[in-house]
């Protein structure tokens, strides 16, 4: 099944952000891909995603400052966005990304659990999107 709209992957670690990209294409997304969320922000006013995966911890600015930035825009206000991280993440960091409309994902992500998140995320299965405890 090809998609339309393109998926933006934005992570820091290029492998992983290429072992994401190449297991979504292979499921028959489009797939862009950045590795800081100043280049994430310009592809995808270049071409507009149907949903974002984006790291936590990048330098320079992180996921949440990326949330910020992405969800000043009117045109992002409601585009699916997947945070992972490999990081601890407290009450407070929780809340702000629940604020900011993100989903919460642990990283290491197996690549089954991605396909099941983005297809919920983008309404293509009947199941709820999965949400990592913890």
């Amino acid at each position: 099944m090809l998609h339309d709209q393109p998926i933006l992957v934005i992570d820091d670690n290029v492998n992983l952000a290429r072992g994401f990209a190449t297991g979504l294409q292979r499921s028959g997304y489009r797939v862009n891909v950045a590795h800081t969320a100043e280049d994430g922000l310009k592809l995808a006013d270049a071409d507009h995603p149907a949903m974002i995966v984006v790291d936590f911890r990048m330098p320079f600015i992180n996921g949440a400052g990326f949330l910020y930035r992405l969800r000043a825009c009117p045109k992002y206000k409601n585009t699916p966005v997947l945070v992972v991280t490999g990081a601890t993440v407290d009450d407070e960091m929780r809340t702000e990304l629940a604020d900011l409309h993100a989903v919460l994902r642990f990283k290491p992500l197996a690549l089954v659990d991605l396909l099941a998140e983005v297809g919920a995320l983008l309404g293509e299965s009947t199941s709820s999107p999965l949400h990592a405890a913890g």
